[in-house]
């Protein structure tokens, strides 16, 4: 399937967005700030992982700490009241491992929401019939941590350190023989051209209807560096352009990102990156509740003590975000490097200023840095992939 893309005008609307590093851009003052109300809601019912990858970034996998009964009930108040007001808002279920929380227990924490949709990221290696048919009474989105081939996925072990390829390839298959619709998310540590087309052909070919592609990051408790040729990672990503071009079968969740952004563009709207950011909530099993970035969950810090904005058990959720700028020690750091992206990143637009986690641990524990591995991997190696693909075709 050759799937139509306006290569001139998308090429050209990229290029006006994304300067050359030379092109003077004055310093603006940031406006950027935390919306009061999120598009979803992130909730971790145990921090228990049955697996145990090599590039994980959660510290406490090893451990179960299940969310208690009124974590879910204090949060569903505000979540409610949100989603009343906004047909399909999403609770999503991440871990640790959800399912390792069990049916009955995964159950009695999403009883209190009412108006929600529940999605949940798995690594489908306990999937069962039973699971299939909790998914389809409780009408579930799934997303599928995998990250391609075999070989692919050989960073994705089991505690004893064995291959686990074959146990999350069955829970897939259980996926589909209920026919139930799933997403994947693969994480990339070897992002190349030939990766790129060998990976989506293979996501396409489990059923999957979008993946996400997180090339490997070094944050929380992996420390594993995550240095790479640019120009090799550009490459990756113009190849998966021209895969999901001529393939079709599968969405691809970065090139969606680039494509609506140039769609903006091309409409007038001229994104500016972060005006306002989405807070992202992320709910922890103990209630702390962590802002923008899931993966600062469960760590604190010299300088701010916790990283959490608060806790649901103290202060509804609601309150939390309206305070966030007041209760958010390290969230005036972080806005300062947004301003610095913004004065002096060309692809500042797209990116929006990174993410706090990725600065946090690429900057050793400092917010207020600007480019990162991770910026220039998955956000400007992505727009100037997408770039040389669109120009090619």
């Amino acid at each position: 399937m050759n799937i139509p893309l306006p290569a001139a005008d998308t090429d050209a609307a990229l290029a006006a967005t994304v300067p050359s590093a030379a092109t003077s851009r004055p310093t603006i003052p940031s406006v950027a700030r935390l919306s009061a109300v999120p598009n979803s809601v992130i909730l971790q019912p145990t921090t228990l992982c049955n697996l145990d990858c090599r590039y994980c970034y959660l510290p406490f996998r090893k451990t179960n700490h299940l969310m208690s009964l009124p974590v879910a009930q204090s949060t569903a108040t505000s979540v409610n009241r949100w989603a009343a007001a906004r047909p399909g808002f999403e609770v999503v279920w991440h871990g640790g491992e959800p399912l390792a929380a069990g049916r009955d227990y995964l159950a009695a924490l999403m009883n209190p929401f009412e108006g929600v949709t529940h999605s949940l990221q798995t690594n489908a290696t306990l999937i069962d019939d039973a699971w299939c048919r909790f998914f389809q009474d409780h009408r579930m989105r799934v997303g599928v941590s995998i990250d391609g081939t075999e070989v692919m996925n050989a960073e994705r072990v089991t505690r004893s350190g064995s291959p686990a390829f074959d146990r999350i390839m069955r829970g897939i298959g259980r996926l589909r023989h209920h026919r139930i619709p799933f997403s994947v998310i693969a994480v990339v540590t070897d992002p190349s051209p030939d990766v790129a087309q060998e990976l989506y052909g293979f996501l396409a070919d489990l059923g999957s209807d979008v993946a996400g592609i997180n090339i490997e990051e070094q944050e929380g408790t992996n420390t594993r560096s995550s240095e790479r040729d640019t120009e090799t990672v550009t490459a990756f990503w113009e190849a998966m352009a021209d895969a999901w071009r001529h393939d079709g079968r599968m969405r691809v969740r970065e090139l969606d990102r680039v494509l609506s952004f140039a769609d903006a563009v091309l409409a007038g709207e001229r994104p500016d990156g972060a005006e306002r950011l989405d807070p992202l909530p992320t709910v922890a099993y103990d209630g702390s509740v962590v802002l923008i970035s899931p993966e600062l969950a469960g760590f604190d810090d010299a300088r701010f003590g916790t990283l959490a904005t608060g806790n649901v058990l103290q202060v509804s959720l609601e309150v939390l975000l309206a305070e966030a700028a007041n209760r958010t020690a390290w969230l005036p750091e972080f806005l300062a490097g947004v301003d610095d992206c913004r004065a002096t990143c060309p692809y500042y637009a797209f990116c929006g200023g990174g993410h706090p986690a990725n600065k946090y641990f690429e900057h050793g524990g400092r917010l207020d840095g600007t480019r990162t591995r991770y910026c220039t991997g998955s956000k400007i190696a992505l727009v100037e992939g997408v770039m040389r693909h669109a120009h090619a075709h």
